[in-house]
């Protein structure tokens, strides 16, 4: 609640700062400052929005350079959101000085409308865009995070797909430790293996994925519980495995049978709908 105070206060204080210098051009009372005025709020416009979107650019362009489907799921977890919330506050903050750029007459009142205004539009459209981001934007990332955890991995050694291994064939390349923190659902690890060179990949996941909208409650609480891998993927025919999800507020339960695309390097994991 105090980080979401601070981002509006500090939004506020941006466009409340400028009318500062918009009264005492009025109390001057010479028209020129107008000018002045709105050269440099044209200006900061163009500065703002080009920061949000270098920013998103940057990005966007940071993510398409990461090599590595594991460091590209860290990179978008820890990063996409909150990334695209900056570069949306440049761009409101550009959208309020562009709006207060053609001022040609102003008086106490006038100032006092524009400023009202320019900060309830801002916070209407931060609050929108911040909702946006909060609960439906993650469904979108869910879906690419997923593609990118099980997409097949290519050996380093031979240059072949990997194996995913199930939750029982995994134990055996897991410490006591890992196994453990496994079993609290702290932490999920996937284990690849190249076959033919007995090459092993572990890697380490935060708690399993984001949750998702619970179809009891609706609450954003439904969460993977339990995965388990019925029939490992080959190089000619597709996996299977059973997700377990339960939902942490009112504990409804529900399976999803979901299909492993065989293991070639240009197909990705494939999700079925088989609910019960």
């Amino acid at each position: 609640m105090n980080r979401e105070f601070l981002k509006k206060a500090s939004l506020l204080l941006l466009l409340v700062l400028p009318t500062l210098a918009l009264a005492q051009a009025e109390e001057e009372d010479k028209p020129e400052n107008y000018d002045s005025w709105n050269h440099m709020a044209q200006n900061i416009a163009l500065v703002c929005a080009a920061l949000g979107l270098l920013i998103a650019l940057g990005y966007f362009i940071k993510l398409t350079t990461t090599k590595g489907s594991k460091d590209k799921y860290d990179f978008i977890n820890k990063y996409e959101i909150s990334t695209l919330w900056v570069a949306v506050i440049f761009i409101i903050i550009s959208g309020c000085f562009f709006a207060n750029s053609g001022i040609t007459h102003l008086t106490p009142v006038l100032i006092g409308v524009r400023v009202f205004v320019s900060a309830a539009m801002a916070l209407i459209v931060s609050v929108i865009v911040q909702n946006l981001l909060k609960f439906y934007y993650p469904f979108y990332i869910e879906k690419r995070l997923k593609a990118l955890r099980y997409q097949p991995r290519i050996s380093p050694k031979t240059g072949k797909p990997m194996k995913l291994l199930s939750e029982e064939e995994e134990d055996v390349y897991l410490d006591e430790g890992m196994q453990a923190e496994e079993n609290a659902f702290s932490v999920d690890y996937d284990v690849w293996i190249d076959e033919e060179s007995k090459y092993v990949q572990i890697e380490k996941y935060a708690g399993h994925l984001h949750a998702l909208q619970c179809p009891e409650c609706n609450y954003q609480t439904f969460k993977i519980a339990k995965e388990e891998v019925l029939k490992p993927s080959t190089d000619t025919e597709d996996g299977e495995r059973l997700v377990h999800y339960q939902c942490g507020y009112c504990g409804y339960k529900a399976k999803k049978l979901e299909v492993i695309r065989k293991r070639s390097p240009n197909n990705k994991a494939e999700h079925s709908a088989a609910t019960a």
